[in-house]
């Protein structure tokens, strides 16, 4: 404790860490602040049919990384996912499209302009979902609107209004990103669902005291202990995976950096980080999209499928979405054939593999088969939730007992820590996650 009193004392003293603190608090405030905001021309005392329909299933798991906004009908209803979304569109477009892969190779000016088309396509999508989210609301929760108003121009406003609130989130994220501590967008994900845990473990609570049959208070206990071991799990995990590196059994060779010493690649088993599960649930919201979630007989099978979390096929094609995730971004983040070039242009080799083509072929090979236990695994805590589900949970708060919220959770607050902890080492200070062992695995390079 003691320790840990010191080393907040030491992130105060370093003013540039200070300001970046405080600038991430403010920004994140901002947001909370703005997830209950209501629509003008909304009574939110009458929002009550869209609170129970946002409790069960898909739509519970898009209240909750809107932080609750979508429920309480804000102005930050769409929360960050269509930002999302439309930047699945363009990186799987810069894999397919020529021209867009010709700008990815361009540098910085590339980038910004793929940004650029992402926030267009952001903007398209969020024309699109707008006017559906309205309509569930009209359909949902009718009476709180005001009636004076006429629907089209009610309709008109409130697109208008929920597309400048996502694009507002946007933009913090991207502040934060800049001028504060760790990934903006991450964090605002993160914080949208740190604020949902505070009322699912109090509803969780009550359902255990109210409900001696089911097993009770006792039951709650092992649920908290077994939430508990699941995060510590999660966390080792995670940081096993992607900072400790998978070196290559055959070495390479590079005279012209290293004059002729033996060394190795280090290539991390999880070098997607937790955006394939980010982008896997992206997807799975496409049914709430495409579907009339007003209609009454909550359309056909399959759509109903989708729509619970807790189905076979919701779960089976949620596990292959990750999975396939993991391989695309782990492509893209760690490009074979541009590390083969790499080499060549160095005057390295893979004793044993001919330069270019079959260099590439090998790396390829080797990510392939060292991405497979990285994403199995993440595939398996993403499905756990319904397991939880399996055994009595209340769906609110088995959603934190892994899934998306748990490796978001574990995947940012990690990144922001050694973000901070790093501001610490360069002052000669100690870091944020205890003793060496952190110092020794973020110094690990990674190709």
């Amino acid at each position: 404790m003691k320790k840990f009193i010191e080393t907040l004392k030491n992130i105060w003293r370093i003013k540039d860490l200070k300001i970046r603190l405080l600038i991430t608090t403010l920004f994140i405030a901002i947001y909370r602040f703005g997830s209950f905001v209501v629509l003008p021309g909304i009574d939110p005392e009458k929002l009550t049919k869209l609170h129970e329909q946002t409790s069960t299933g898909l739509m519970s798991l898009l209240n909750m990384f809107s932080g609750g906004a979508f429920s309480n009908a804000s102005i930050f209803g769409l929360g960050i996912m269509p930002y999302i979304s439309a930047s699945i569109v363009m990186q799987l477009l810069a894999v397919a499209v020529p021209y867009f892969q010709k700008m990815q190779r361009e540098g910085e000016s590339g980038h910004r302009k793929i940004n650029q088309y992402t926030r267009y396509l952001t903007i398209g999508i969020l024309v699109f979902q707008a006017p559906m989210y309205m309509i569930n609301l009209k359909s949902m929760a009718g009476a709180a609107m005001n009636g004076i108003l006429s629907w089209p121009w009610f309709l008109f406003s409130s697109t208008l209004i929920l597309a400048a609130g996502s694009m507002f989130i946007l933009w913090l994220g991207e502040r934060i990103t800049d001028k504060g501590v760790g990934n903006g967008i991450s964090l605002i994900i993160m914080v949208g669902i740190i604020a949902r845990l505070p009322q699912a473990l109090t509803q969780e609570f009550v359902t255990a005291f109210t409900s001696p049959a089911a097993g009770g208070l006792v039951k709650f206990l092992f649920e908290i202990i077994a939430l508990l071991f699941v995060i510590a799990a999660s966390i080792l995990l995670v940081q096993a995976t992607r900072k400790v590196p998978v070196q290559y059994a055959k070495r390479v060779v590079n005279n012209r950096q290293y004059g002729g010493a033996r060394q190795y690649i280090p290539v991390k088993l999880f070098a997607a980080n937790v955006m394939p599960i980010i982008f896997a649930q992206a997807l799975m919201f496409i049914p709430l999209t495409m579907a009339n979630y007003g209609t009454k007989d909550g359309g056909g099978y399959i759509l109903r499928s989708f729509m619970d979390v807790n189905s076979l096929l919701y779960n089976i094609v949620f596990v292959i979405l990750v999975v396939a995730f993991t391989y695309f971004y782990t492509a893209i983040t760690l490009n074979p054939v541009q590390m083969s070039e790499e080499l060549k242009r160095n005057n390295g080799f893979i004793p044993g593999i001919k330069p270019g083509k079959s260099t590439a072929d090998y790396l390829d090979n080797v990510m392939s088969r060292i991405t497979l236990p990285g994403s199995l695994f993440i595939a398996f805590i993403a499905i756990m939730p319904a397991f939880a589900k399996l055994f009595g949970i209340n769906q609110s708060f088995a959603q934190f007992f892994g899934g998306t919220s748990l490796l978001i959770l574990v995947g940012v607050v990690l990144d922001t820590l050694q973000q901070i902890e790093s501001y610490l080492l360069v002052r000669h200070y100690d870091g944020l996650l205890s003793a060496g062992r952190t110092r020794s695995r973020s110094s690990v390079s990674a190709y």
